[in-house]
């Protein structure tokens, strides 16, 4: 298996570095799959389920928020706001956060208001749909 290597960095931290097989975006035109010797090219993330496979192990699965992914010379970098692994996220609370955003959305607010609680929901639906995927 060929390999490349990645580097999938959040605002707050070094999520992973290190060789990778495989690598799965989603980017706003879809999702995005990313092997060795993959073609130069940038491109805008949007949220979502983030899959990575190092080699010789199991496919690995993250929520990561809007950012960028840069494909240069068979190396990678994945730059977002935030990323967290299935068992980093707490359930009750990104459904507490999805909740609080369906409300905010109801409020008839500012138009910016509205569209701040609808990127709130995406995040929080995200969260919750990586975190089923961990429970399978």
């Amino acid at each position: 298996m060929e390999t490349f290597r990645v580097h999938i960095l959040a605002a707050d931290k070094n999520f992973y570095e290190g060789a990778c097989v495989s690598l799965t975006v989603p980017t706003s035109d879809g999702e995005q799959g990313i092997l060795a010797c993959h073609s130069d090219m940038i491109a805008a993330i949007r949220p979502g389920m983030l899959r990575f496979q190092i080699p010789d192990g199991p496919v690995q699965l993250a929520a990561v928020s809007s950012g960028m992914v840069k494909v240069g010379g068979n190396d990678v970098l994945v730059l977002v706001d935030s990323v967290e692994r299935p068992e980093e996220i707490d359930a009750a609370r990104a459904q507490r956060e999805a909740d609080e955003a369906r409300e905010a959305m109801l409020q008839q607010k500012s138009r910016q208001e509205y569209q701040l609680a609808q990127a709130s929901l995406a995040r929080a639906m995200n969260r919750l749909r990586v975190k089923a995927r961990e429970i399978r």
